[in-house]
């Protein structure tokens, strides 16, 4: 018949001996075994704190804050501006009965103001008798991080933002939302 190999296989390419019909079935199987052991694996999370966060804009900046800290957030409408305030406190907005005053985050970091539009949020922070709300470009919706993926604030970040970041997780700055509504200089006092 001749060399039939050469009718078939391309120039070049050399074909092995075919395999006994019982060792494909096995290495079929081994095969079979090792996908389902790594499919089970790959299931198992890994051990570690999980934080659920609020992503949201402030300027061209991805901040955090962990979702137990926010009550809601809040589309930002009927901001009241009041005299006599540091410029990080942007007003008030009646939110169903409650007052709430509404804090620009970029200018109590002194990194610039945060512009105020129609789709700005407000992302209203809570913790014990503490309630304020924070402006925010956009919100970017809820995840999840690995508490273990936290890594420190850039040395290059200095001043209060530094002092109010958890952590970094990537582009992600983490907010110490605690220590954010635990601070006094977030409460103003009017003198008499």
């Amino acid at each position: 018949m001749g060399d039939d190999k050469n009718e078939i296989t391309p120039p070049g390419v050399e074909l092995q001996a075919a395999e006994p019909e019982q060792t494909r079935e096995q290495r079929g199987k081994i095969l079979h075994d090792r996908a389902q052991r790594l499919a089970l694996e790959r299931k198992v999370e890994e051990p570690g704190e999980r934080i659920e966060v609020v992503e949201f804009l402030l300027g061209t900046e991805r901040f955090g804050v962990e979702t137990s800290f926010v009550r809601e957030v809040h589309p930002l409408r009927g901001l009241t501006p009041l005299p006599c305030v540091p410029p990080f406190v942007l007003g008030l907005m009646n939110l169903r009965g409650a007052i709430l005053s509404v804090v620009d985050l970029r200018s109590f970091f002194e990194t610039g103001r945060e512009e105020v539009a129609e789709s700005s949020k407000v992302i209203v922070l809570r913790l014990a008798a503490m309630e304020f709300g924070i402006l925010a470009q956009a919100v970017l919706g809820v995840r999840a991080l690995n508490a273990a993926d936290l890594q420190p604030p850039l040395p290059s970040m200095t001043g209060a933002r530094s002092e109010f970041l958890r952590g970094m997780a990537g582009r992600l700055l983490l907010l110490d939302a605690a220590k954010l509504l635990s601070d006094r200089r977030l409460v103003v006092h009017e003198e008499a």
